[in-house]
Parts: C-alpha cells; structure tokens; sequence
C-alpha cells in the first residue's frame, strides 16, 4: 500500500510540473510574439537615419533659413522621423569648393554649393552658366537647369544623387568705381567664379576667384574692386556696406547650385524612405527653391538702393550691344572644349537654348 501510494504521488507531481512547463512555455511564446507584432511598424522597426549637411551661407541668410530648414524637417515628417538633417552653415563642415567632393567622399551626407567653385569639375553644366542666354528670372533659369540635367544625365554628376538644382538667375556688376562702359572694367579687380571669370576677362577686367563667403572681407580691404553676382549679394552677404555702384549685366551671369547626397547613403536608405524624400524634393524644387533668389533679388536691391544709398547704373543699348558681342564667342570656346573632352557640346548647349525659350514664354 505505502509503496503505491507513493508511485501514485510522483505521477501526480510529474504531471503538474508538466503542466507548469507547458504554461511557462505559452507564457513565452506569447511574449515573443507580443514583441515581434511591435517590430512590423516600418516607422518603428528602422533605426532613425542622421544626416549631416554642408553649405556655405550664413547661418541667418535666407537660404538657411527658408529653403535647407524647412526642407530638413519636411523630409523628417515625410519619412516619419526615420531621417534627420542637421545643417552645417557658413563652412562650418566643408570649404564652399570643398563640398561636392566631400559629399562624394563621405565627410558630409549632403551638400549645397556651386559648381563653379570648382571650375573644370563639371565640364557639361557650365552650359547652364554661359554669356549670351537669356533667363527672364531664376524661376526659368532654375527650370532650365533641373529639366536639362535630368535629360541629359551627364556622367560629371552621377557619382551623387542629385536632390535638386537651382539657380540665381542673371546677375549684376556691384562696384566701388562706377561702370558704364567697356573701358572701366579695364584691369579692375572683380570676383567671380567659374565661367563668369572667362567673361569677364573678355570684357578686360581683372576676374579673382573665391567664393562668395569671402567676397566681404576682400571687398572691405580693396582686394577686389567689385563682385558680380545675384543682387541678392547686396543684402543677404552685406556687400552693398562695402560697394557703392550697381551696374545692370544681365546677360552677363547665371550660378548653378546643387543640392545633393552620398550616394552609398542614399542607395541605403529603403525605397519606402527614398520615395518620400523624392516627393518632397520635387514639391520644394517647385514650391520655394525655383525661384527662390527673384525675391531675394528685389528686396535686395530696394534696400542697397533705398538704405544703403548704392546709385543703380544702366548701360547705353549701344554699350550693352559691344558687351554681348564681345562675350558671344565664348560660347564657341565652350564647344571647342567639350569637343575635346568628347562631349556633345552642341547637343547640350542647344538644350538649355531650347528650354531658355520654353521656359522664359511660360515665366515672364
């Protein structure tokens, strides 16, 4: 009797220690799978994705605060918090001629600047920059730009992935002398970068390249003697405390700028992520950036004008005419140049005419 009695009492605790284990087991089964149904949240299952950003301009210049602020947090609301920007102003990461190749390298993940703070770096766009092409605005020179480049997807840009292109527009002469004719510009001493410098010794002036994040500093100590550039210049860096005369070139100038990404950055993010971010660079190329510097660009000149005291000067029709003629061969040099690089010079440069027409009939 003892000796059932006992056999019965270990069947019994062999069955309710089974039992435990088998409630223990659902317990943690049903924990895993709590767990995991928290996971299939793609907003929530991604590591959050921190970008850096290098540009030139000042840290409370408009381009800063109403275009690269902006689109950054647009771009975190886009992709519910999975991408962060953190902007890098006035070269606080990246030299301006430094950027586009420490995008490519990996020493910023974005980056905003000029081609043509690295002249002979993208041979094909400075068809975008060219003397003697009429932009009624930035708003038709930008569209040119973006809708060009995306056609002809030259090779030069295709080791980063484009975000978007815009453009000042045509620019004007800012000098300490005034300039009315030909004559004197002769070995005056003016900024200018990339193929604006070719025009400007064209015209017999003196061009010195830089950026525009030092064009205060060298005008203030006689450096240079004038800038040209978008008028926006005048307000946004400060230049018209240290020129005194506007003289109107608009077929003179148009700057090309880049907006862009590492490209093994951005060939890791999901294309969830990358559709998002395409939307909203395609809503703020239309919205803000197209024509971004024409505002800039009239506030600028009522304010050098109005409070600054700087005398706008016109050039005659008959001026402005031996200007264009002197300058239009450039653009034959631009096709001889391309030619021996073997590049379609023509086929570009009849492009951006093309669009120039298109563009300033729709943009008046």
């Amino acid at each position: 009797m003892k000796k059932l009695w006992f056999g019965n009492e270990k069947r019994r605790l062999a069955k309710t220690a089974g039992i435990v284990l088998l409630l223990l087991a659902v317990t943690a089964l049903l924990a895993l799978t709590g767990c995991s149904s928290k996971t299939t949240d793609p907003a929530k299952s991604q590591q959050v994705v921190e970008l850096k950003l290098a540009h030139f301009f000042p840290g409370n210049h408009l381009t800063e605060k109403e275009l690269v602020q902006p689109w950054a947090k647009a771009i975190e609301e886009a992709t519910n918090g999975q991408v962060k920007i953190t902007g890098y102003p006035q070269e606080t990461l990246l030299k301006a001629d430094a950027i586009y190749d420490g995008v490519v390298n990996g020493i910023a993940d974005l980056g905003l600047s000029c081609f043509s703070y690295t002249r002979g770096r993208f041979p094909a766009l400075e068809a975008f920059e060219l003397p003697g092409v009429t932009y009624n605005n930035s708003k038709v020179a930008s569209k040119v730009a973006w809708e060009g480049i995306k056609q002809l997807n030259p090779k030069e840009v295709q080791d980063t992935k484009l975000m978007m292109v815009l453009t000042t527009g045509s620019g004007d002469l800012y000098t300490k002398v005034p300039v009315q004719k030909k004559e004197d510009l002769k070995g005056l001493e003016i900024r200018a970068t990339g193929l604006s410098a070719k025009t400007l010794q064209a015209l017999g002036a003196s061009s010195v390249a830089m950026p525009q994040s030092d064009a205060y500093e060298a005008l203030s100590k006689g450096v240079v003697k004038g800038n040209l550039g978008p008028i926006e210049v005048l307000q946004g860096w400060k230049q018209a405390e240290v020129t005194q005369y506007i003289t109107k070139t608009p077929f003179l100038y148009n700057t090309l700028f880049f907006v862009t990404m590492n490209l093994d950055k951005w060939n890791s993010l999901s294309p969830e992520i990358q559709k998002a971010i395409e939307k909203v660079n395609e809503e703020y190329f239309e919205k803000v950036a197209m024509g971004f510097w024409d505002k800039q660009n009239e506030d600028a000149l009522k304010y050098a004008v109005d409070e600054k005291g700087m005398k706008l000067l016109t050039l005659p029709k008959e001026e402005a005419d031996l200007w264009i003629t002197t300058i239009t061969p450039i653009q034959d040099e631009y096709l001889a140049n391309m030619k021996t690089k073997g590049i379609d010079g023509q086929q570009i440069l009849d492009k951006v005419k093309e669009l120039a027409d298109k563009y300033n009939a729709e943009y008046k």
